[in-house]
This record gives C-alpha cells, structure tokens and sequence, in this order.
C-alpha cells in the first residue's frame, strides 16, 4: 500500500490553522459579524443573573407583585433576544462556509491533477480520497462551530468571572480555585489527543483505500474466491480505527470529567461560603443568587472547552493532512532549451537516463543513455524483453515522467522548452492497459481531440480502431460504460483508448502494445487501418508481436536500458540473436494462440 508522508512531531495548532486564512479570507466580513453576534448573546446570558438580583432583592423582598412581573418580562425578553441572536448567527455561518468547503476541495482537485506521475504512484488513492472529503467536512465543522465558540465562550467566561468578582471577591477566588489544574489537564490532553487524531484520520484513509480496490477488483476476489480474506484484511483495520477511536474517547472523557467535576466542586463551595454569608448578614440574598447563577451560566462554557479542543486538534490535522497534498511540488514549464537544429526533425532522445524518483540510492537506472532518432513521418517499432523499460520510456514522451539527465526533442525543440499543454496536443498516447471514465463512448473517445471534437472526428476515429461495435450499444456512441470501462471487454476497451490516441489527429503518436488484447482477426483490421494513420504521422510503438512490429518502418531493440540495435525487422532477425529470440517467442505464442 502506498504510503504517506509522517506527520511533524512538534507543530504549532495555531500556526496550522492560520493556513486556512486565504480560503477564510473572502468570507471574513460574514464570519466575523457571527463571532460579534454570538458573543452578544452570551453576553445578553450574563445580564440575566443581575436581573435575579434586582428582582430578589427589590420586588421579592418587597413583595411588589407588580416588580416581579416586571422582572419576569425582562427575563422572557432577554431569552427571546438570546435565542434571536443565536439563530441570526446560524445562518449567518451557513452560505460562506459551505463555500469555503467547495473552493478547498476544488482547489484539491486541481492540484491533483497537476502532481506529476510519480507522486500518485506513491499515494494511496484512499488517502487522497479522505482528505478531500472527511477532512475537508471536519474543516466546515471546525470553522461554524469551535473557531467561534472558543472565542465566544472565552470572552463569555473572562466577563463572568469580572460579574462574579464585583458581585463578591472571596466567592470570586472560590471559584476561580480550580482554573490551574484544568489548564494543565488541557495542556496534556492537547498533545496525547493530536497524535490520536492523525492516526485515527490517516487509518480512515487506509480503510477507504481497501474499500476502493476491493470494489475496483471485485472480479478478482470473486474469481478466486477472496471474499473472506478481503473481510478479515478490511474487519482488521477497522478493529484497529475503532482502538484508536476508542482512546480518543477515553481521552475526551478524562479531560471532560476533570473539566466538569472541579468546576462543580468549586460553586459547591462557592454556595456554602456564600449562605454562610447571607446568614451572617454579610452578602444579600439577591447578590449570592446572581452570583450562583452566574456561576452556572459559565457551566456550558467552560464544560465545553474539552471537546473544543478536541475538535480543533481534528481540524488542525486535518488541515496538516489538506495541505500535505496542497504543499506538493506541481508540475511546471521548465526553461526554454535551445533548438537542435534542422536535422533533429522527427523524435529524438539525446542520451537519455532514468531512474524512479523513489528508487533506493545507488539502484541501476532504468534508462542508461539511450540514444534514439525517429525521424519526421517515420513509425518505429520498440521491442524488448518484459522490464527492459518501454514503457517507462514511452512515457517520458508526454513528460509522465521527467528526465533524470539528457533530453527528448521533438522536431529539434527540447521538450521540456514546450508548455505542458502544448506538448500533450502534439503527443498521443495509448497505453497497454486502457483507462475509460464513467461516462459516455463519445465522451471517452473525444478526450482525445481537445476542443476540435466533431462527430466526423468520433467516426473517423472508431473506424480507424474497428470499434463499429459501440453503434450496437443500447445508445450507440451516447451509452454510458461504467467505471473503469468493465462494462466492456478488454480489447473493447483498447479498441476506445487507440480510438481516444487517433482522433485528434495528433503529430506524434506513442502506443504502447496498443493491440495486445485483440484476436488475430480484429487485429488485422485494425492494422490495416491504422496504417494509414501512421503515414501521416510521427510514431513510437511498443510491440511484442511480429504483426505489430511490421507496422512500423524501423525496429529498435531496447536492452539493459540501452538500445542495442536499430533496423528493419528482417535485418535484425538476420543480425541480432536477442531480436530473433524475442519474435521466434511471439511468433510461437501467436500460433499457439491460434490454434
């Protein structure tokens, strides 16, 4: 399974939030003025208490019916404007930060698509996937609901203990009494609950990553009878996410129950010392009820930092998750090279070396100074044993892979000189094993031609791979195939991909074993069709087939990494022993496939 980058050990929570700031920033007004309404309205909660007071202390004592009518009017009033307020807040949040949600993620689909190759084969596609859903919707709920409360909820509890303290300060120290020792638990709790966020988040990656192959690959466990190896490896994982779940429940509970038992404890007090003092003389009734009251009132915010902070440390990683895709390097135009000259028309590699980018430190390289010329108009076939490394260099073409040293050049410009865009216009590929999307045959097929896609293009195309099969699908070329294309057989699907590589017209045209899942006859048709499209064109062709490998003018052996020979097919059969091994093999597997 692909793995991900590990997460800093030491990071700053708020440091990692304020990268959020540029997808905030366009909604702040909106959610700036719900930060001020809701800390209204708490602060409205914290005028009740002083009414309490003015009505134990005035009409109770005075036993005025007419002022305790009165009081009670202003309490109904300051609860309607409470709640008033608290609504207005609610839909305030609501529009923005589902916006926020979309443009993140959309941001996150964009620079997806411009990583190169070699950072997706070394991502589990769950991982990315739950990073651009789960994560993203903890983000929505860390912004409408924390990031505001903790706000609110602290000015609430700093104006509190100011009501508290001029009410009466020994009962104020009374009840401030336990402040230290909860911001210690917080401080605790603060680390051991990250490091279980980010691993209960990375695990829901790992989990949807099996959830996604064994959906993609139910063929295969079906077809050999996997099924319950796939539950115990899925029941597996999630036994161990509902661990890691389970102590961030234990966590949150600690934390909680320290949070809400000392609180308790301290207004316990609190009102035995304060009854004391009424008895005595020394504090009114209508002070001590107010002071309880507020005191009470900081109950919800002060019970409610525990799981603040809990999902604060989820959003933080969150946002450490988002943003370790987001800080990945994208692919960019290189300098511009100077132009070979005149006689590098055609597709030229200069010496060309690859090694993976993730290859262990002193590997061998895949490619070792291959040197190669096709010149303009001209087909070459490549062949070689399976590993030589054809593939790899067919897609160094359309730059899936860059370069470790040395240079391609098409028609004497290096390639890297050529805006990605640009280059991907001139160069076709088709490869071995073909990629369909969930959506229509013409839509697949027309992914291809840019914004020059025509009915004529889709036709011209579909005849050229003797794909005349799409016309008796329930909607012609209009029939949605499903994902991955599996609602087709193989050489159907192939047959949509080279169609995909020749419909618009490319100048340059890599394929890569692109006839490798058709029967003999399908596959002369083919040929003879494209034939015509590689008169026209300049073309590299992976072949493993003498049948395909008679497609082209010249044959290039790729050995060792190395080219090892170039020539027409008969002159190498004659010439390299490699070469005639190679095809007396293929030519053995065809007829024995024919048979």
């Amino acid at each position: 399974m692909a793995t991900t980058p590990a997460p800093a050990q030491d990071r700053s929570v708020v440091r990692t939030l304020l990268r959020l700031w540029p997808y905030v920033r366009p909604v702040r007004a909106r959610l700036f003025t719900a930060a001020f309404v809701a800390i209204l309205a708490s602060c409205v909660g914290l005028v009740i208490p002083l009414v309490l007071k003015w009505m134990v202390d005035g009409p109770v004592a005075e036993r005025d019916p007419a002022g305790v009518w009165l009081g009670a009017l202003y309490l109904l009033l300051l609860g309607f404007a409470e709640a008033l307020l608290f609504g207005l807040r609610r839909w305030l949040v609501a529009r923005p930060l589902s916006h926020v949600e979309a443009s993140m993620r959309a941001a996150l689909y964009r620079h997806l698509q411009r990583l190169p190759v070699a950072f997706h084969d070394r991502w589990a596609s769950g991982q990315l996937l739950s990073r651009g859903t789960t994560d993203l919707m903890l983000l929505r709920m860390f912004l409408a609901f924390p990031l505001t409360f903790l706000l609110v909820n602290g000015v609430t509890i700093v104006v509190g203990v100011i009501i508290m303290l001029l009410q009466d300060w020994t009962l104020g120290l009374v009840i401030l009494g336990p402040a230290v020792p909860v911001l210690v638990t917080c401080v605790v709790f603060e680390k051991r609950y990250a490091a279980a966020a980010r691993r209960a988040q990375d695990q829901v990656g790992d989990l949807t990553t099996v959830v996604e192959e064994s959906v993609l690959g139910i063929r295969i466990i079906k077809g050999f009878g996997r099924h319950r190896a796939q539950a115990q490896a899925f029941g597996e994982l999630s036994r161990t996410l509902r661990g890691t779940e389970l102590r961030k429940a234990r966590l949150l509970a600690t934390i909680w129950g320290v949070i809400v038992t000392l609180p308790e404890l301290a207004i316990g007090a609190a009102l035995v010392v304060g009854v004391v003092q009424v008895a005595d003389g020394d504090l009114s009734a209508g002070t001590l009820v107010a002071f309880l009251s507020t005191a009470l009132a900081l109950r919800w915010p002060v019970e409610s930092i525990g799981f603040l902070l809990a999902m604060t440390q989820e959003a933080a990683t969150a946002t450490e998750r988002y943003f370790e895709v987001m800080d990945e390097k994208a692919e960019e135009t290189d300098p511009a090279a100077a132009p070979a000259g005149p006689a590098d028309r055609g597709l030229r590699f200069h010496g060309v070396t690859f090694r993976y980018p993730d290859a262990p430190p002193g590997s061998p390289p895949v490619l070792d100074h291959v040197d190669l010329h096709i010149r303009s108009g001209e087909s070459m076939a490549l062949v070689g044993a399976t590993g030589s490394g054809k593939t790899t260099l067919t897609a160094l073409v359309p730059r899936l892979y860059e370069v470790t040293s040395g240079r391609i050049t098409l028609d004497g410009v290096d390639i890297t000189a050529l805006p990605r865009e640009t280059l991907r216009a001139k160069v076709a590929v088709a490869f071995e094993e073909p990629t369909l999307f969930s959506a229509t045959v013409g839509d697949n097929v027309l992914m291809g031609a840019g914004d020059s896609a025509d009915t004529a293009a889709l036709e011209r195309a579909l005849a050229v791979a003797q794909a005349g099969f799409v016309h008796d699908l329930p909607q012609g070329t209009g029939t949605r195939v499903g994902e991955q294309g599996l609602s087709l057989s193989g050489g159907q699907r192939q047959r949509l991909a080279l169609a995909r590589a020749v419909v618009g017209q490319p100048e340059f045209l890599v394929l890569d074993d692109p006839l490798s899942a058709l029967d003999v006859h399908t596959e002369a048709a083919v040929e003879a069709a494209l034939r015509q499209v590689l008169a026209d064109t300049t073309a590299l062709i992976v072949a493993h087939r003498p049948s395909t490998v008679l497609l082209a003018d010249r044959v290039a052996l790729l050995s060792g990494g190395r080219i090892a020979a170039v020539g027409t097919h008969h002159e190498l059969l004659r010439t390299n022993a490699e070469y005639a091994h190679l095809m007396s093999g293929a030519e053995s597997g065809e007829t024995e496939g024919a048979r």
